[in-house]
């Protein structure tokens, strides 16, 4: 396993993440205990870094991992958690209240809620799982994750830049008020790297690479009969919904055709193409793929090599950039 500078924390945390929204069962049935051997299994291979969120399984990610963490007698393990707000925007509103969605005595119960179903003292990084451009003037979120810095309970703040607003985390990088910010960044997603990662590289702020694999798309294993094979309860269904999935199939059977044409067999699978492209730039500390078994969880681990990709690929792999946002449900792009 590699390892990257987290930043200016100084932290040295593995280059390959956990990605933990699976283990709140919001992707379809999971068994606790076997989540809990998955995150020993990933610790013990070096990963030491995991990301969670208090809304993913309603809380129960973060109690499978408090869980793990209790049995866990190794190097110390950075845990990111994340807080919702108290009501998610419109997706197509492009700059929300800020104020009203964080206000200060709602983060410090939630930090709290996740400390204790963490069974921490401290929470390594605290984020936004929203970050809205208002909250650069209405600064009652910074003031008070600012103040639980100081009181021990957080020792980094975080943002998420929601959906697809790379734009929106340059301001806020600047200012200085954020250890992290977390983007989507992939083979579809491939804007960061315009303006968000220099700010990012000059401001000593740490990127989390989300979504390395598209919410499946990437991992190359899709059939044209995947998406009705999605759980009830699978978000997937409505990610995809209507023509997005064959869409989406479509242009990644056109990527998969471009790599063999320029690599032949060189990588096993698209997954490893993607994994490594979310890696492939200086500014990304950390990608975060979401695991679900040991085969995964191994596959995902070789990765961290220290084998770029080739410039050419890289190159040729620029066209496939396609900025949509499927989680608004108005969006037809």
């Amino acid at each position: 396993m590699k390892y990257r500078t987290y930043g200016k924390t100084g932290w040295r945390v593995s280059e390959i993440g956990f990605g933990a929204w699976g283990l709140g069962g919001d992707m379809g049935p999971v068994e606790d205990g076997n989540s809990i051997k998955l995150l020993l299994s990933a610790w013990e291979r070096g990963i030491n870094f995991v990301d969670t969120a208090q809304m993913y399984g309603k809380g129960r990610s973060e109690s499978v991992i408090g869980a793990a963490l209790k049995q866990w007698h190794g190097d110390h393990i950075y845990i990111a958690t994340k807080v919702q707000p108290v009501e998610w925007p419109h997706p197509s509103i492009d700059n929300p209240d800020m104020a009203s969605r964080y206000p200060a005595a709602y983060l410090r119960e939630q930090c709290e809620a996740s400390l204790r179903r963490l069974g921490l003292e401290t929470i390594d990084v605290y984020q936004l799982h929203g970050w809205f451009t208002r909250g650069i003037e209405e600064t009652e979120w910074f003031d008070t994750l600012s103040q639980l810095k100081q009181e021990g309970k957080i020792r980094a703040i975080g943002v998420s830049i929601r959906d697809y607003r790379p734009e929106d985390g340059i301001e806020i990088a600047k200012r200085g008020m954020t250890e992290s910010e977390q983007v989507i960044f992939n083979l579809f997603e491939q804007r960061p790297i315009q303006e968000l990662f220099p700010v990012c590289e000059e401001t000593g702020v740490a990127v989390l690479a989300r979504v390395p694999f598209d919410e499946g798309s990437l991992t190359g294993t899709w059939t044209k009969d995947t998406y009705n094979q999605f759980a009830p309860e699978d978000f997937r269904r409505h990610y995809f919904k209507n023509d997005r999935f064959a869409r989406t199939f479509d242009k990644v059977e056109m990527m998969k055709a471009v790599i063999r044409q320029l690599t032949g067999d060189q990588y096993t699978s698209l997954a490893e193409v993607a994994l490594r492209y979310s890696l492939s730039h200086p500014a990304v500390s950390c990608s975060i793929p979401g695991m679900s078994s040991i085969r995964s969880l191994e596959a995902n681990i070789k990765v961290s090599d220290g084998e770029p990709l080739p410039t050419e690929l890289l190159e040729a792999l620029q066209p496939f950039n396609w900025p949509r946002n499927y989680h608004n449900p108005d969006e037809t792009n």
